[in-house]
């Protein structure tokens, strides 16, 4: 295969749209979340995926989990599970069966923020996608995404 190839053209075009679809919901959803309640898209994951650890086997996320979570890098993440542990958004505490390991559990203020911003995620994920799809080069990718599921944690 050359650069020139028509199947290498046909991939980098596709992955300059699913970008391009990528960038406009983040940065529409980054607004959205920033004017109405002071979060930003990685602070609204993070909340968003410690909210949904439990108690029990596999019940709490190590770092490294989480930073996959939110895809940002291990000291990315502990950076900013810092700054909202400082707004009183996350509370850390000491692993009970090994002293080693250290939890992040979302406050109350924490949930009560997330539970406050996620109508605003929703609203503005869904008002992106709608204008995504208008663009003929986007539409398929917002087809794609509308009728995904979850993935499965491993």
């Amino acid at each position: 295969m050359t650069a020139t190839d028509p199947a290498l053209t046909a991939l980098a075009q596709g992955w300059c749209a699913l970008s391009l679809l990528h960038g406009r919901i983040e940065a529409h959803i980054e607004r959205a979340l920033q004017t109405k309640h002071g979060l930003s898209v990685r602070e609204y994951s993070l909340l968003d995926v410690l909210s949904r650890q439990h108690d029990g086997d596999g019940g709490h996320l190590q770092m490294k989990q989480v930073a996959d979570a939110v895809v940002l890098s291990q000291s990315a993440t502990t950076r900013l599970v810092t700054r909202l542990e400082d707004r009183g958004l996350l509370a850390r505490y000491l692993c009970p069966t090994d002293r080693r390991g250290i939890y992040t559990n979302v406050s109350e203020a924490g949930l009560q923020l997330l539970e406050e911003a996620r109508p605003s995620n929703d609203a503005a994920l869904r008002e992106a996608l709608d204008e995504a799809a208008k663009n003929p080069e986007l539409a398929p990718l917002v087809r794609a995404v509308e009728s995904a599921s979850a993935p499965t944690p491993a």
